[in-house]
């Protein structure tokens, strides 16, 4: 898939089939991730992959209950929850920050990340959805993130059982300036 085509026609997937996500093909989608930008090469982005009852705790405690979200995790024959490492992106060896911005480069590099990581399941021919709705402190004590890590956001992933419309977009002369 031409990475244009990979680009406009990925779509956020709220319903699977039951056909399961390969380890191989999470492994693979991983390594394309692991190429994403970020600040002075410092990866931060770490993928915790859930399968059936780590899944269903997450899904019935972690989700605050928003049954939107509850619904599509459960559709999914896996969860991805992301974390990333803090204190590494925007800073300085020293534990400055390098920019006015302080921590919020560590959630542009795991967004960054986050979203190579879509694009290359939907090359694959998988789909995703990132959900932002969740307990991030409740998510974290249930996988014993360690210290150093936060939650950054929480993946379902699977064969899509459906195609997504894409939502009506704005016009490039409503989305640049050029001065």
């Amino acid at each position: 898939m031409e990475a244009l085509e990979c680009i406009k026609t990925r779509r956020s997937v709220r319903r699977f089939t039951e056909q399961p996500v390969t380890r191989e093909e999470i492994e693979q989608i991983v390594a394309a991730a692991a190429y994403a930008p970020r600040w002075k090469n410092t990866q931060i982005a770490r993928y915790i992959v859930l399968n059936d009852e780590q899944k269903a705790h997450l899904t019935d405690e972690c989700m605050m209950d928003f049954a939107f979200n509850q619904k599509s995790a459960r559709s999914a024959p896996m969860l991805i929850v992301v974390t990333m490492l803090t204190g590494r992106s925007g800073f300085e060896r020293d534990g400055s920050f390098s920019t006015e911005k302080g921590t919020h480069w560590q959630s542009f590099d795991a967004g960054i990340a986050v979203q190579t990581f879509c694009l290359a399941a939907h090359a694959l021919g998988l789909g995703t959805v990132v959900m932002g709705i969740f307990d991030d402190h409740k998510t974290a004590a249930l996988l014993d993130i360690p210290e150093g890590q936060e939650v950054a956001a929480v993946l379902a992933i699977g064969h899509p059982a459906e195609e997504p419309m894409c939502p009506k977009r704005k016009s490039v002369d409503d989305l640049v300036s050029f001065r």
